[in-house]
């Protein structure tokens, strides 16, 4: 069990790693029709994500403890998306693409705003990927380890495109190609770090464990319609972001199904 708990944690990193490390393998800036794939990429890897590996779970695991099984996933979904916008509304941080920063005012460098952004993606996806390994592990759900690890793949599948936006722009506005390799991979540490605490906890909150996914679920969602579709739909070759919408969005609905 403790194997699988540090696979599944160590599967997302490597993927943000992976797509940080696209940096050195590219000489100029990220085009922008690129760019587009990648945010809708990983926008429909997102969404499947929180469809098939957590709201569903959340509906089933419902239906064989309260009487309305809708009300928990609703409360958990809406949840998820009201504590993202609290953080959206309070950390600092620099969008892709973006020249004026949100959150609260602050002096940080915007590198530093920019790493912060892809760090408010990272948290939902590090909390789902907690809650599905520790639900698949204690037994008492119907979630199956091997459905925990497609997500984890998933989720790691899509932070290679996520890598990569935080690494190459960074490049692009002059930092080294090793110092921008550097931001990028350390943004997704948030991931691990929030599996961790929300396996740590997930024995005193199991009670309220379709919650919790459905709260994980909103999170996500919140990220890709606040941030990742605006910015791949945003100017010109839009359809582009699209096409990598369906394509993150099939490939993660195979994961989850197979």
């Amino acid at each position: 069990m403790n194997d699988t708990i540090t696979i599944g944690l160590l599967i997302p990193l490597l993927g943000t790693i992976i797509g940080s490390g696209m940096v050195f393998l590219v000489r100029h800036q990220m085009s922008s029709k690129f760019q587009k794939f990648l945010l809708g990429f990983a926008s429909g890897v997102m969404i499947a994500a929180s469809v098939w590996s957590l709201l569903i779970p959340s509906i089933e695991v419902s239906a064989t403890q309260y009487q309305y099984k809708w009300l928990p996933p609703a409360i958990g979904f809406l949840a998820g998306m009201g504590f993202l916008l609290l953080l959206d509304s309070l950390i600092p941080h620099l969008h892709l693409n973006s020249s004026q920063p949100e959150g609260i005012k602050t002096k940080l460098q915007r590198s530093t705003m920019r790493v912060f952004a892809i760090a408010l993606h990272n948290f939902p996806e590090g909390m789902a990927v907690g809650v599905v390994l520790a639900g698949a592990l204690t037994g008492q759900t119907n979630i199956t380890t091997s459905a925990a690890l497609a997500l984890t793949i998933g989720i790691a599948i899509q932070n290679i495109p996520e890598g990569a936006i935080i690494s190459l722009p960074l490049y692009s506005d002059g930092m080294s190609r090793k110092k921008s390799f550097a931001y990028g991979a350390l943004s997704g540490l948030v991931e691990p770090l929030a599996a961790i605490i929300t396996i740590i906890m997930i024995d005193i909150m199991m009670p309220l464990f379709p919650y919790l996914l459905a709260f994980a679920a909103g999170a996500m969602i919140y990220v890709v319609v606040e941030e990742l579709i605006p910015e791949s739909q945003n100017g010109d070759h839009s359809n582009i972001g699209t096409i990598g919408v369906a394509i993150g969005f099939v490939l993660m609905m195979i994961l989850d199904i197979m």
